[in-house]
């Protein structure tokens, strides 16, 4: 039925695609049938997982919430105390210099990701990675009104990228504007080793396109990772870098992100596009103001580095606890992350097939997943059936753009308990499905 006189549905309003939150629908429908949702291994959230943020940081939060100031507007780039002393944190690294008028903040990442996608030229492409972020590759992808542009992280490299296939596939294609790269990666927990950031700006500079780089997971480096900031290797490339709090402090619901602009007095074209990005937000007026208040406050505090130290020490227990439970299961492998908190694990070549199940006690969830599983992927076959036998939902490597099977999990939660409980369920599982 059809009301409307005109239609008002955008082209590429299909191209939307987030499955760590579709997954949701699919949970919800089984919990609604009788099933026990025990453990959401979907989404990189903190807070949800158990993490309380540090009562010092509540405290000046708090102090900033009983002041008047952070209830009205900034600036539309950004309250101007922020952007100081972010741009004097990018200074102090010694690579690109920037002003407080190379940041714009944004209601969280996802924001800036739809503006800088939202304000691009159509024809202008984005290479990405595969794996890929959703937001990434759905915004680039309805943007351009075609499947999202990649080239391959490979596993037996550690996640790394394939650089030949990058530089072929930007040679051969004259579209592309930019390479999107992700540091640490999003859902591999890869971290780039400087020389391999600088191969890439190697590539972008040869071919005259701009580099961005997702750095929201910058400062959650663990298991010995090194690596370096896009401000550190861009030289006098136009670039960008994304950022933000949410997986910090951690502050998710604050939605608070920027972006830092790199050498936008080198290119005319590429100013322009920085300029448009701004009078996009100039039309929101300004993005929320609390969490911009908060951090030269938080960030300077002589307490923050210990609060990250003590993070990035359980996360790295976590991440080691994880891998070897899965590296001694069958028919999955593992490669042991470096960065923020996901780790994806992949099924062994060939062992996925489309008659495996898992016993599902539930006469209606069981009746639901045989008929939802029709003309799925393979991993989401078997994250279907994990969700209705065992109460855990992860997320299927295919939903991050990828042709790999497997599934996404997250390190998150702070009960030990039942942390490993999850590990080894998911484990024993996995040798259940693939023996059926």
């Amino acid at each position: 039925m059809r009301y409307l006189r005109r239609g008002i549905v955008h082209l590429d309003a299909g191209r939307f695609k987030y499955e760590i939150r579709e997954i949701v629908a699919v949970a919800e429908t089984l919990r609604a049938l009788g099933v026990e949702m025990k453990s959401w291994e979907n989404i990189g959230d903190p807070v949800h997982k158990g993490e309380a943020l540090p009562e010092w940081i509540k405290e000046i939060i708090g102090k900033l919430v009983a002041t008047d100031e952070t209830y009205g507007y900034t600036a539309t780039q950004g309250l101007l105390e922020a952007r100081e002393f972010l741009s004097r944190q990018v200074n102090a690294r010694g690579g690109c210099q920037i002003t407080p008028k190379d940041i714009i903040f944004f209601n969280g990442l996802g924001d800036a990701v739809a503006r800088l996608f939202g304000t691009m030229k159509r024809e202008a492409r984005i290479i990405g990675p595969s794996p890929a972020y959703p937001t990434h590759s759905s915004a680039e992808a309805a943007h351009s009104g075609y499947e999202h542009l990649t080239y391959d992280l490979v596993p037996e490299k550690g996640w790394m990228p394939n650089l030949e296939e990058l530089e072929n596939k930007i040679r051969y294609n004259d579209t592309i504007a930019g390479i999107l790269l992700i540091n640490p990666g999003n859902p591999t927990g890869t971290v780039y080793p400087r020389d391999i950031l600088e191969k890439i700006v190697a590539i972008a500079r040869r071919y005259r396109v701009m580099v961005i780089a997702d750095e929201i997971y910058c400062n959650i480096l663990y298991n010995g990772a090194q690596t370096a900031h896009l401000s550190e290797v861009i030289g006098d490339l136009p670039g960008i870098a994304l950022k933000g709090i949410s997986k910090e402090y951690p502050w998710p619901g604050g939605r608070c992100g920027w972006i830092e602009v790199f050498n936008q007095d080198r290119d005319q074209d590429f100013a322009e596009y920085i300029t448009s990005v701004i009078n996009a937000k100039m039309l929101e007026v300004c993005s929320t103001s609390l969490p911009q208040h908060s951090i030269p406050i938080v960030m300077s505090d002589p307490r923050y580095p210990g609060h990250m130290e003590h993070r990035l020490r359980a996360f790295e227990h976590r991440v080691n606890e994880a891998v070897d439970i899965f590296e001694a299961t069958k028919g999955v492998h593992v490669i042991r992350p470096q960065g923020a908190f996901y780790m994806p694990v992949l099924f062994d070549e060939g062992v996925l097939n489309d008659r495996q199940t898992l016993p599902i006690a539930n006469p209606e969830a069981r009746a639901f997943v045989e008929e939802k599983v029709q003309g799925v992927p393979a991993d989401k076959r078997f994250a279907y059936y994990l969700l209705a036998a065992e109460g855990i939902c992860v997320v299927p490597l295919t939903g991050f753009c990828s042709e790999r099977f497997g599934f996404r999990v997250t390190v998150l939660e702070v009960d030990d308990e039942k942390r490993v409980w999850t590990w080894r369920t998911i484990s024993k599982a996995i040798e259940t499905y693939l023996a059926s």
